[in-house]
């Protein structure tokens, strides 16, 4: 098996595993959206001052970085600030490791953390709106490239 990635490959299987990652957080926003109370209920029983901000900041996270990071936009940066969500969250609501399900949600939150910084590293992929951003600002400066030379 080569190492090179196909052309075939390097728009469909970043877009499938954008999705992949994406649904976690978005599913995981509605959810919060569904139960305010017992996600604000939990949020201060782990400590957190101001459990309405935290409920709502977290919602903005998760929905909204789900949702930029399935449509591949600003990629590296929504995939970044969500590693880094991934992990503060899994310190403060999964820390009690002796209890093999938080054991399984802390691992969880690193796993998609790891995930995430592959995005960080190599991008959206073909398949998105960071890509046509791109391909459009290449465009325009080939277009002003042109009118100089002419």
């Amino acid at each position: 098996m080569s190492n090179t990635t196909s052309n075939s490959n390097s728009g469909v299987v970043p877009f499938v595993g954008r999705i992949l990652v994406a649904a976690i957080f978005i599913l995981s926003g509605l959810g919060k959206i569904g139960a305010p109370a017992a996600t604000q209920g939990y949020i201060a029983a782990m400590g957190l001052p101001a459990p309405l901000l935290a409920y709502i900041g977290a919602i903005a996270i998760e929905l909204g970085g789900g949702l930029l990071l399935l449509a591949g936009y600003r990629t590296k940066l929504i995939a970044a600030a969500l590693a880094l969500f991934s992990i503060v969250t899994a310190f403060i609501f999964h820390h009690a490791l002796a209890d093999q399900n938080q054991m399984i949600h802390f691992l969880k939150n690193f796993a998609m953390a790891g995930g995430l910084l592959q995005f960080v590293a190599y991008g959206a992929g073909r398949i998105s709106v960071d890509n046509r951003i791109a391909a459009s600002a290449d465009s325009v400066g080939v277009d002003r490239i042109r009118a100089v030379e002419a």
